[in-house]
C-alpha cells in the first residue's frame, strides 16, 4: 500500500492585518514592500522577523520593528513537497526606518579555495 501525502494544518502565525489604506499612491510614495514567511520574534514582543525565501537553499531574514509597518497584505500560502504549508504576507514599512537583515554563512578560509 503507498503512503499518501496530505496537506496538513499549520501553526499560524497571529498578526493583528490592517486595513487597506485608502491612498495606495501615498502608501507607495511613504513606504517600502517586503515579503517573506513572517515569524516571532524570539525575546522581542515589539519585533517581527520576516523570512524572505523560507524553502530556499541560500536564505536570508529581515527584521523589523512593529511600530514601523504600515500596512500588512496576506499573499496565497507557499506548500513544500511534504504538504507543509508557509503563511506569506507582504508588509510595508515607513522609509527612513531602521531594520535588520541577516544572511547566514559558513565561516572558512577563502585563501584555501582553488
Amino acid at each position: 500500500m503507498q503512503k499518501m501525502n496530505y496537506p496538513q494544518e499549520s501553526a499560524t502565525f497571529q498578526i493583528q492585518a490592517y486595513r487597506k489604506p485608502k491612498d495606495l499612491r501615498s502608501l507607495r510614495v511613504e513606504n517600502v514592500s517586503f515579503t517573506g514567511s513572517p515569524r516571532k520574534h524570539p525575546y522581542d514582543t515589539e519585533r517581527i522577523i520576516l523570512v524572505a525565501d523560507p524553502y530556499s537553499t541560500n536564505t536570508f531574514y529581515f527584521e523589523f520593528e512593529k511600530s514601523d509597518i504600515a500596512c500588512v497584505e496576506e499573499l496565497p500560502n507557499v506548500v513544500d513537497m511534504e504538504g507543509s504549508t508557509l503563511t506569506m504576507i507582504r508588509i510595508w514599512v515607513k522609509k527612513g526606518s531602521v531594520a535588520v537583515r541577516c544572511t547566514p554563512f559558513i565561516t572558512g578560509d577563502t585563501r584555501a579555495i582553488e
